[in-house]
């Protein structure tokens, strides 16, 4: 089973994988999540008590997409070039796409994961107060993809 596992060796320790042969490359990744709340709750997203949760979590995903490295062991510090996280309010929910892009020697799928997490997790944190059933779901990798860097 390990041979299938990038980041575990043949005696079966994680490693980080060696990029350092691979070609730089252009490459994006889009990843979603959703925050399930009241339509009560979603209405007031831009008013809630700790301020504006839709900005706030925008600046937080973009913010967490920078520093994966950091929270996930395994990952490679990447120059990322660009990171956007977008937020829709829609009746019961708050849709949350994140997406990240790099040239690099490899891809940025976990940046555009995490941005989208911790901008769910951030709509949760501001309207917690106001919403005790709300719920995280659907996190999702949707796209990546990669092309020689020009």
């Amino acid at each position: 089973m390990t041979e299938h596992l990038s980041h575990v060796d043949e005696s079966g320790d994680v490693r980080m994988v060696d990029v350092g042969g691979k070609p730089l490359s252009r490459r994006r990744a889009t990843a979603r999540a959703t925050v399930r709340m009241a339509p009560e709750t979603a209405t007031r997203l831009r008013a809630l008590p700790k301020g504006d949760a839709l900005a706030t979590a925008q600046l937080a995903g973009i913010m967490a997409a920078k520093r994966t490295s950091e929270l996930i062991p395994l990952c490679h510090p990447l120059p990322l070039t660009h990171v956007a996280v977008r937020l829709e309010i829609v009746a019961d929910a708050v849709e949350i796409e994140g997406s990240a892009e790099t040239t690099a020697q490899t891809g940025v799928e976990m940046e555009a994961l995490v941005a989208a997490t911790v901008a769910a997790l951030t709509v949760y944190d501001m309207a917690k107060a106001v919403d005790k059933e709300m719920e995280i779901g659907n996190v999702t990798l949707v796209e990546k993809t990669k092309e020689p860097a020009s």
